[in-house]
């Protein structure tokens, strides 16, 4: 118990160290300390209470609870001040609601459920625990390098370091708090401290394009808390429960599914879904540590982790039936916008949205094919993304740019991070890694439940995904036997955690069949009960294990194959020669023309004035008839 306490309790105690040290070494070195002394925890805690499981109450929760509120009213102060200040009025309406609703039911009716354990650790817990503490970790690693460049490159951003990096280790405290908070009202109170922590990071700069998005994101996310609250209070008064472990042992009837969908709300807003996911391209303007830490390991990863707890609850029920609708349609329409975009961070961001809403459409389904593949894909994709983000972020800092059509140079300029861009890449969408091997697996439960037109959406959705990411690649690579330009390194605690992201990108890969066998398969034993099976076979596993090796070797050639090559880059080209400097050819009218190597794009089709209106228009529209339809089952209309 005092482990999981420190867990929680430590990044916290962190952000308060480093938002008062203002000599930059000095916190520099607090936050390389705090970040590896937060991971160590991570493992420790996994590694001493995994193979039992706990669940306790903390003595003196009383206390507990009135820290919360406390915090809950400041909070909500600080929301309608800036509100007003802003003329955001629907932010101060969403405020004004959920805090008083919230303090009203925990002074006068929370008492009244009955007790239950306020932390449960279990294997999921166990799961999301080493995700935030390890990843988590490594960005916050990744941050001091990052930022020590920042201002340099943005000199009319006002400097604000300290609140950055303290921000940035609430966000974890929360995260910790969020992921293993059994009592619903702690759950809560979490889920919205990481709706504030948000806020204040993708507001970092100061623009008035930040402050916008930020606002977007809190106006977004401060609804999800409403329903969320709603949710909660419903439960109190109608069934006297407080426990997330008691709800989602009752059976899926017509007036429990009211909470459910409900809580499915909260989670669609936090995980970016159709018709939420603007909040989510949005928090690009912020700087990539911000970008990482939630498209990656946190804040989207609240929103599935919810659904994935709510999966008993789901299926073939009403609420089940639309989350898994609104997921499918999310994934394939934002694969398809991702087609259109040039900018590395909102293909990052679109194919973020598309993955989460994959994972939610798995997890809705309600089987157990479908919930293994959806913890895995959500393990996969915590790791390959952060790595993207954080790759992105270093490449910006080396070419000036982060639009794809500029990278064609990069392996002139830094092959090294290259090497590691391809690992990313290679981990989202190629063949063995893991998101293949889950989208492989999701398939196969899609098919098994019955669900052609979810089959249909992955089948288009992930012919899309094999698009954009193929364009990356190529581009990536077409200058690979082109010598180097100068030699440029970044700094190392840059350098450290996208190494580390890398080597968890491939060694995920290798251990998925562990990571199965010990953590996912015992957890869906004991939701469904009974004995669970990988749904991938002993002789697939191998197959991909061997591809994977042999997948190892190709990027050594980087190194060393294409170090002495002198083929030509431009031997013939169209209708004309290699004008000699093999980047040019002799082209019509004895015009010398210089190699160009373009991808496309497909604005016209796969714009995002042409699908995100309708898409959005269509997903409101299933959630609106849902709520509607089960209003009226409520009422026996």
């Amino acid at each position: 118990m005092s482990w999981i306490a420190a867990l929680i309790l430590f990044p916290a105690l962190a952000s308060v160290l480093l938002f008062v040290i203002r000599k930059d070494r000095l916190r520099n070195a607090v936050c390389w300390g705090s970040s590896l002394i937060t991971a160590a925890l991570s493992v420790w805690v996994t590694y001493r209470y995994f193979g039992m499981g706990v669940s306790f109450s903390f003595p003196g929760e009383g206390a507990i609870d009135s820290f919360m509120m406390a915090v809950e009213v400041l909070a909500a102060a600080y929301i309608i001040f800036v509100g007003i200040k802003n003329k955001k009025y629907l932010i101060c309406l969403f405020a004004a609601i959920q805090t008083p609703l919230m303090l009203w039911f925990e002074l006068t009716r929370a008492h009244e459920s009955g007790a239950a354990a306020g932390i449960v650790f279990d294997k999921l817990s166990a799961i999301m625990v080493l995700v935030i503490g390890v990843i988590g970790s490594l960005i916050c690693i990744y941050a001091v390098g990052y930022m020590r460049g920042y201002h340099i490159h943005h000199e009319d951003y006002k400097e604000r370091k300290a609140f950055f990096f303290s921000i940035l280790f609430v966000f974890l405290s929360a995260m910790f708090g969020l992921v293993l908070s059994n009592k619903l009202t702690w759950l809560h109170f979490c889920w919205e401290l990481t709706t504030l922590c948000s806020f204040f990071l993708i507001g970092y700069t100061q623009t008035p394009q930040a402050k916008n998005n930020a606002f977007r994101a809190l106006a977004i996310n401060l609804g999800g808390g409403l329903a969320f609250a709603a949710g909660i209070v419903f439960l109190g008064l109608r069934f006297n429960i407080s426990a997330l472990s008691e709800f989602i042992a009752m059976k899926p009837e017509t007036v429990v599914l009211v909470p459910v969908i409900l809580l499915c709300i909260a989670a669609l807003t936090k995980s970016a879904q159709l018709p939420f996911s603007s909040w989510l391209l949005g928090a690009m303007v912020a700087p990539t540590p911000t970008s990482a830490l939630l498209h990656s390991s946190t804040m989207v990863k609240a929103g599935v982790y919810l659904v994935i707890r709510l999966t008993p609850l789901l299926g073939s029920s009403a609420a089940g039936k639309t989350v898994t609708l609104i997921g499918g349609i999310t994934f394939l329409a934002t694969s398809l916008l991702a087609i259109s975009q040039s900018d590395a961070k909102k293909i990052l961001a679109y194919s973020t949205i598309a993955n989460l809403g994959l994972i939610v459409t798995c997890a809705s389904v309600g089987t157990q094919e479908a919930l293994w593949a959806a913890i895995l894909l959500l393990i996969f994709h915590a790791i390959s993304k952060s790595l993207l983000f954080l790759a992105v972020g270093s490449i910006e800092h080396q070419i000036g740019s982060r639009n794809v059509e500029d990278m064609d140079i990069l392996m002139r300029v830094s092959r090294k991070l290259s090497i590691y861009m391809l690992i990313g890449i290679a981990g989202m969408f190629l063949a063995p890694f893991g998101m293949l091997i889950s989208k492989w697996a999701a398939m196969k439960a899609f098919i098994d439940s019955d669900n052609i037109l979810i089959i249909i959406m992955l089948v288009y959705g992930s012919s899309a995904t094999l698009f954009y990411w193929t364009k990356w690649m190529g581009k990536l690579i077409s200058n690979a036997n082109r010598k180097a330009e100068g030699h440029h390194t970044f700094h190392i605690t840059e350098e450290v955690p996208i190494f580390v992201q890398a080597a968890l990108t491939v060694a995920a890969c290798f251990c998925f069949p562990v990571v199965s066998r010990y953590a996912i398969m015992p957890y869906l034993s004991g939701l469904f009960g009974g004995s669970a099976a990988m749904p991938i076979g002993t002789n697939d596993v191998n197959i991909m294990l061997i591809m994977l090796s042999m997948l190892l070797l190709l990027p050594l050639g980087f190194f060393s194959i294409y170090k002495n090559d002198h083929r030509r880059i431009v031997p013939v080209y169209m209708g004309g020669e290699n004008a000699g400097d093999n980047k040019a050819f002799n082209g019509a009218l004895g015009k010398t023309r210089k190699l160009e190597l373009r991808n496309w794009y497909m604005e016209k089709y796969f714009g995002s004035a042409k699908l995100t209106y309708w898409s959005d228009t269509l997903c409101a529209a299933i959630l609106c008839v849902s709520v509607i339809m089960l209003v009226l089952g409520v009422m026996g209309l």
